[in-house]
């Protein structure tokens, strides 16, 4: 079996897999790290494993996971299923490169467009080539709510909420149609923008907040919430294989 490490900036999220099936699926806070991974490593067999990180992995943590795992630590320089055709390689977050490995798994020959909502909104695009090309990255729905809270005196920090109208007839739904109806145009626009180059385009939404765009967008999606750790398996089995 494979052990999948994806460390976020305060969750990790950790799959187990065996072939291209997810056994089991943790998520815990990641000052514990290290006693969830040697439960995890307690309960199964793990031959390999791989390790994702947007977050600062201090020495002292890196060194304790190899004394029990020595996995693969995902960066610019490993192998992957894909043409990384972005400018800045070394620049490129890993979360972004994991999504472009699961979308050539996942959808080969076609080209595909991955949208990543969680704190930012990430878009990553693969040809059906299997070339990745780049995308955009804009602020994700919490920031922006935060963002109108911070920087103005007198407007509410609010907890996102679905639009009944796109029309605000006080602050705080005024607030809500601001925000959720310019991510959901926003995305919608984006998607129009790909499709007049590439008209066989597929789009896949993933991260923290696809179960509640999903319900807002126009365009159609495919929602895959753990394509990340698909696409860590998917680097991780390819690894194996040339290694």
């Amino acid at each position: 079996m494979y052990l999948i490490i994806d460390v976020g900036n305060t969750r990790v999220k950790v799959a187990v897999t065996e072939i291209d099936t997810v056994k089991e699926v943790f998520i815990f806070e990641k000052e514990k790290i290290i006693s969830e991974l040697k439960k995890i490593t307690s309960k199964y067999s793990i031959s390999s494993s791989i390790v994702s990180s947007v977050a600062i992995f201090s020495e002292e943590e890196k060194e304790k996971i190899d004394t029990f795992l020595n996995p693969v630590y995902l960066n610019s320089e490993t192998k992957v299923p894909f043409k990384n055709n972005y400018k800045t390689p070394k620049t490129l977050g890993v979360d972004r490169i994991a999504l472009a490995a699961a979308a050539v798994k996942k959808y080969p020959n076609k080209n595909v467009l991955v949208l990543d909502a969680g704190t930012c909104i990430t878009y990553d695009f693969i040809t059906k080539e299997g070339v990745y090309l780049g995308g955009a990255i804009s602020p994700g729905i919490a920031m922006r709510y935060k963002a109108l809270h911070t920087f103005t005196s007198k407007l509410p920090l609010l907890e996102p909420s679905e639009v009944e109208s796109f029309i605000g007839r006080d602050t705080n739904s005024s607030i809500h149609s601001g925000i959720v109806n310019g991510i959901s145009n926003e995305i919608d626009g984006i998607i129009k923008q790909y499709q007049k180059k590439y008209q066989d385009l597929t789009v896949v939404l993933t991260g923290g907040d696809t179960y509640f765009l999903s319900k807002q967008l126009k365009s159609v999606i495919f929602a895959h919430p753990n394509f990340v750790l698909e696409g860590l398996h998917t680097i991780l089995i390819h690894n194996i294989a040339n290694d």
